[in-house]
C-alpha cells in the first residue's frame, strides 16, 4: 500500500531534489566547521591536497579551502591571493548547484552537459593555471 501512494522508504532517496539538497547540506556543514577553523594555521582536521603531497606542486584547486575561509570572513583580497581562478569560477559552480536544486524541487532530473569545446577550455585553463602558479 505504501508503495502505491509513492511513500515507500526508497522513494525519497530517488527524488530528483535529494542529491542536490544533500550536497547543499554537506556543504553547509563543511562551511560551519571551516568558519571556526583557520586553514592558514596548523593543527586542524582539514585534508591536505593529495596532488601536492605527492608532487610538491600546487594543483588547480589548491588554496580553495583557504579561499572559502577568507570569503566567509570578508577578506576578498586574501581570497583572491589564495586561488584567483577558483574564485572566478565559484559563481558558475554555485549557479549550477542552484539550477540542479531548482530542477530537483520541480521534480525534474537535471544534468549539465559540457560540449567538447567547453571541456577542452576547462582542461586548458586548469593546466595553464597549474603551470602559472607553480612557476614562482
Amino acid at each position: 500500500m505504501a508503495a502505491e501512494s509513492g511513500s515507500a522508504p526508497g522513494s525519497v532517496l530517488r527524488h530528483p531534489a535529494t542529491a542536490p539538497l544533500a550536497v547543499f547540506v554537506a556543504g553547509a556543514a563543511g562551511a560551519c566547521y571551516l568558519y571556526g577553523t583557520d586553514p592558514h594555521e596548523p593543527g586542524h582536521l582539514l585534508p591536505q591536497c593529495p596532488f601536492r603531497l605527492v608532487t610538491g606542486l600546487l594543483c588547480p584547486a589548491c588554496g580553495g579551502t583557504r579561499m572559502v575561509y577568507d570569503l566567509m570572513h570578508g577578506h576578498l583580497s586574501a581570497a583572491w591571493h589564495d586561488n584567483r581562478v577558483l574564485l572566478l569560477a565559484s559563481p558558475f559552480a554555485l549557479a549550477l548547484l542552484a539550477r540542479w536544486a531548482i530542477e530537483g524541487l520541480r521534480g525534474r532530473r537535471w544534468r549539465p552537459e559540457l560540449g567538447r569545446v567547453a571541456q577542452a577550455l576547462v582542461l586548458v585553463v586548469a593546466v595553464a593555471w597549474t603551470v602559472v602558479r607553480n612557476l614562482h
